[in-house]
């Protein structure tokens, strides 16, 4: 009979996590090829080579055993948007008709709560599917939309960040956000922000959407309210960056539209940044706010290629996003794969090592959460994923005859997607296994 506590767990498999960016440390990451995770409450107790560790645990524990396999944090998507589920893969020429002709008709629908709730159910399942434990989510100008998400992750017992979209002009009527004191907004806050494992976004949808005055009183709401988040876009596509020019005259820049309202600071994600200037990168900087880079939507609707090299001559802080639906794959390692790309053809090189990092620790610093997500470190929540070299011919070919952790890591981003992902766990619990 086992004598081992209920509350310790143990698993056996290659250890991977990180405690520094590898773009400016050699030594920035840990590898355990023979590796033992132990969990205890839901939290990290220890990570470390299973022959050093093994003898540590309780009596009568017996370790799951995922040997063959490579455990890392769980993935962490600072970008998208769970309204657009159903709108995936929608053809369009570019962003601004993409918006009126889908975007907007199919938000429209989350007045519906069932809508909302039934969307959101399905929403969180795929992401756990694909192995992400912790997103950065736009819900829409709907309270109900908030809420309805929010009870979906606390029942998966989550750590979601998302928020209540504000757009109060260039929109349609039945969008158009008359919230005059961003009372909902706060109300939202109060009810949801540090509730459990839930966090509260700010979240002006983009500067066009957004009277000077909303912005106003949004920057207000940060200032009162600053550990929460904010998330917003910018610098996606030349005609949006046009529309802004003549919109904001007085601005330097589109992120500078943001500045001059107080919403550049920690815990401030901004998508896309693909066309800022090394002025923009330099005030990312040193505002401590971040950058969500969103590849499989800059391909898809051809807005451009972000500058990975630029953005590290200034040491912004950096993460990956999926931005579904623009975006055309809710898995992170297919956003690492098309994140490869684009790289090179901006004329970088980004490492599979560097790939890994921004979609876990990276992310997690971004948004100032390292302390709880984003690696093994003893203490952190235990969300982590268990990926499958294996788990398609060609992978299982391929992975065969790797020489090196880089090239596994690289055949898991090139080649990976959601049949990669054995098992999803959130705060030490199992929520997605293959097969369930």
């Amino acid at each position: 009979m086992s004598t081992a506590p209920l509350n310790v767990q143990a698993y056996r498999a290659s250890l991977l996590h990180f405690h520094a960016d590898p773009a400016f440390d050699e030594r920035a990451h840990a590898w355990h090829e023979d590796g033992l995770l132990v969990v205890e409450d839901g939290k990290v107790k220890a990570a470390g080579d299973y022959a050093r560790l093994a003898a540590t645990l309780p009596p009568g524990l017996e370790p799951v055993d995922y040997r063959g396999k490579v455990i890392t944090p769980g993935f962490i998507d600072t970008h998208l948007h769970y309204p657009q589920t159903d709108m995936i893969a929608s053809p369009a020429p570019g962003l601004l008709p993409w918006l009126e002709t889908y975007t907007f008709p199919t938000e429209r629908r989350f007045e519906d709560p069932a809508h909302a709730r039934s969307t959101a159910e399905f929403f969180l399942d795929e992401l756990l599917r694909c192995g992400t434990t912790t997103a950065v989510v736009y819900c829409t100008v709907h309270p109900g939309s908030v809420d309805a998400f929010f009870e979906a992750s606390e029942a998966r017992g989550l750590r979601m960040v998302a928020g209540k979209v504000l757009m109060d002009r260039h929109c349609p009527d039945f969008l158009r956000d008359l919230e005059g004191d961003l009372g909902q907004s706060e109300a939202l806050i109060n009810k949801w922000h540090k509730r459990g494992r839930s966090l509260y976004a700010i979240t002006p949808r983009f500067a066009p959407t957004s009277t000077e005055a909303q912005l106003k009183l949004t920057g207000e709401l940060a200032a009162q309210y600053p550990d929460t988040f904010i998330q917003t876009h910018v610098s996606e596509n030349k005609d949006e960056c046009r529309w802004v020019g003549e919109l904001f005259p007085q601005a330097r820049s589109y992120l500078d539209v943001y500045e001059r309202y107080g919403l550049m600071r920690p815990r401030a994600l901004f998508g896309h940044c693909i066309w800022l200037d090394d002025e923009d990168f330099a005030r990312m900087a040193a505002t401590g706010s971040a950058a969500a880079v969103c590849p499989t939507s800059n391909l898809f609707l051809g807005s451009g290629l972000f500058d990975f090299e630029r953005a590290d001559g200034a040491k912004a802080l950096l993460s990956l996003g999926t931005d579904v639906g623009a975006g055309t794959s809710f898995s992170m390692l297919q956003t690492m794969n098309e994140a490869y790309k684009v790289a090179r053809l901006k004329g970088s090189y980004l490492p599979a090592l560097r790939m890994f990092y921004l979609a876990t620790l990276g992310a997690a610093r971004s948004m100032r959460l390292e302390d709880s997500i984003g690696s093994f470190a003893q203490g952190r929540e235990a969300d982590f994923v268990v990926l499958d070299p294996k788990a398609t011919p060609l992978m299982e070919r391929r992975t065969s005859h790797c020489n090196s952790l880089e090239e596994l890591l690289f055949a898991l981003a090139l080649l990976g997607d959601d049949r990669t992902v054995e098992a999803t766990y959130s705060g030490g619990n199992r929520v997605h296994g293959r097969g369930k």
